[in-house]
């Protein structure tokens, strides 16, 4: 069973900056971050192509059901199918399940923070930066929106912005980081999007 020309058709009609594009750069981060903790590659692989087929109907209902937990109900019987032991077919689930930085699941396996790290280091950097400004222009947000805190500012929203997202999310990745090469490789990441972010307010504001 191909499992990714089956994931690939999920993601019909998905929004760019969560599109397969997107699952292909975790996956590759999951190659690499999983073979230096030495996780199971099986399993790994093929949650990292499933993790996020269920965040079309998130977008589709503007947020309102969470695609982490919608994503792994969606998986149960790709996954059953699988001639992999009982274990490593919960694993998978586990992984999609608690991939998500405001899901309620906490990763507990190897396997889900190797994915749980990937999945957000594609959210920040120079990357996550251009994602973080893709979503908001297909919600239809402002460049800025300094009146309104962003704590304040309501996802989906006109206020949804880059920045907003940066502020509520992103600049907290770094510290969220599970295993020590997802660490090591945020770091840096980190660092460049938060010197964006700086030079933004400063040219926004008129100062550069």
């Amino acid at each position: 069973m191909d499992i990714q020309t089956i994931a690939q058709k999920l993601f019909t009609g998905a929004r760019a900056s969560h599109d397969w594009d997107h699952t292909l750069r975790v996956l590759r981060l999951c190659e690499h971050i999983g073979s230096e903790e030495r996780a199971d590659m099986d399993v790994l692989r093929v949650a990292a192509v499933l993790h996020d087929i269920g965040r079309p109907h998130q977008d589709a209902c503007l947020g309102s059901l969470c695609h982490a937990v919608h994503g792994a109900m969606l998986a149960e019987p790709i996954v059953a199918l699988l001639v992999f032991s009982p274990e490593q077919k919960d694993n998978i689930l586990h992984c999609i399940r608690t991939h998500r930085f405001r899901g309620v699941h906490v990763p507990k396996t190897l396997e889900a923070k190797v994915l749980f790290d990937a999945d957000k280091l594609d959210a920040i950097g120079a990357i996550g930066i251009a994602r973080a400004y893709l979503f908001a222009g297909e919600i239809g947000a402002r460049l800025h929106s300094p009146e309104v805190p962003a704590e304040k500012s309501v996802p989906y929203s006109i206020d949804d912005t880059g920045l907003r997202e940066y502020s509520v999310k992103l600049c907290k990745i770094k510290d969220r980081m599970m295993t020590s090469e997802g660490k090591r490789m945020a770091g840096d990441r980190h660092q460049f999007m938060t010197a964006f972010f700086n030079r933004f307010l400063q040219e926004y504001q008129g100062v550069m």
